[in-house]
């Protein structure tokens, strides 16, 4: 099937991942303890405390920052709660409980080695737990990458928990017509997918674990604004089906040669984190995203009338690809905002940090005053 009939290019490119990159796809003080041996490099100003909490049967890490309405921030692929670095002390300056955890799978949470243990309905039960480990009942929630589909998701399935929601970068997909692999196979056949590439266990996790570094930043680069316009079309629509993930990345170097959003300190976090952890609780979650489809056939289908927030760079592949926002503005009735940000790769809350600290300080400020 070609891929600009009438189910569409923009809307194939946003759904063949539900992630920018596959766009085509126990006691807080000895943990805290640990974490600043590490050598972390870390935002000055408000303080950011680390802890263990239980929920839902595994062991999460989060980094919290402040008092008063909790904030949940999720982050993507391939990241940690390292991402919200800049939001967790300007949300806390603001009034605001920030909470960054590293997801199921990365960082210091637990990553189970079942794949079936990566749902989406694992996922959520996973944010319901921590929220009841904060003695919280309601927060908001923000998301980035996969970060935002699980946002959307616990927006559409426990309002009574997540009471708004932000996304960057990933806006708001109805329904499937079918699971995602199928759909990929049938829309962009012969091609190299991220979505694919990550099913066949084993494949991915050699090729990415090899050399984190080289992995990260190779990646890191691609999904920026520093990034050649024709770079991302090229790996994720046109490089061959038998491509490796890597093979068709320039690799440009550390941070300080291309980046002036991301240091090289910064970059080393991310580094040690993989190089100690490996990819591969990262790399199980898109192993569910076909069980995810018949396992939660209600999602997609039901709109979302918590105030809600969309924020986005025109250079991310989450947006570029797919800028008809029709879907999100029929499906989210409490949408109070679209936000470009030219010349915004897809890493936007590092990319953007100050412009995005404000938006959504405004934000949660309009609605959970």
């Amino acid at each position: 099937m070609d891929i600009s009939n009438s189910f569409g290019r923009r809307r194939f490119l946003q759904v063949s991942g539900t992630t920018g990159l596959a766009l085509a796809a126990s006691a807080a003080g000895g943990e805290g303890a640990a974490f600043a041996a590490g050598g972390r490099a870390e935002p000055r100003g408000h303080e950011i405390r680390h802890r263990i909490v239980q929920t839902n049967g595994i062991r999460m890490h989060v980094a919290e920052a402040g008092r008063g309405t909790t904030v949940l921030l999720l982050h993507g692929f391939p990241e940690l709660w390292y991402s919200w670095r800049h939001q967790l002390p300007a949300l806390a300056e603001a009034g605001f409980h920030a909470v960054a955890p590293d997801l199921r799978g990365y960082g210091r949470t637990t990553a189970p080695s079942d794949a079936s243990d990566y749902s989406l309905r694992e996922n959520l039960a996973d944010l319901t737990g921590l929220l009841d480990a904060l003695s919280v009942r309601t927060a908001a929630v923000v998301g980035h990458d996969q970060g935002s589909t699980i946002a959307w998701a616990a927006a559409q399935l426990h309002p009574e928990r997540f009471t708004s929601v932000v996304s960057l970068g990933v806006p708001y997909s109805a329904r499937l017509p079918m699971p995602i692999t199928q759909l990929i196979r049938e829309n962009n056949p012969g091609k190299f997918n991220v979505v694919l590439y990550f099913q066949e266990p084993g494949v991915a996790e050699a090729e990415l674990n090899a050399d984190a570094s080289r992995t990260l930043r190779m990646t890191m680069y691609a999904l920026s604004g520093q990034a050649p316009d024709d770079l991302v079309p090229r790996w994720l629509l046109q490089s061959p089906e038998n491509s490796g993930y890597l093979t068709p990345l320039p690799d440009p170097g550390v941070p300080s040669r291309w980046s002036p959003w991301l240091t090289d300190a910064e970059f080393d976090h991310y580094v040690r984190e993989f190089r100690r952890t490996g990819f591969d609780g990262a790399i199980r979650r898109y192993r569910t995203f076909d069980f995810d489809w018949s396992d939660l056939p209600s999602l997609g289908t039901i709109k979302v009338h918590q105030p809600a927030l969309y924020v986005t760079g025109d250079l991310d592949s989450a947006y570029r690809f797919q800028s008809d926002l029709t879907p999100m503005r029929a499906g989210v009735p409490g949408l109070r905002g679209i936000e470009i940000l030219p010349g915004c790769g897809h890493w936007t809350q590092q990319e953007r940090p100050a412009r995005v600290n404000d938006l959504l300080i405004h934000f949660l400020r309009s609605n959970h005053s």
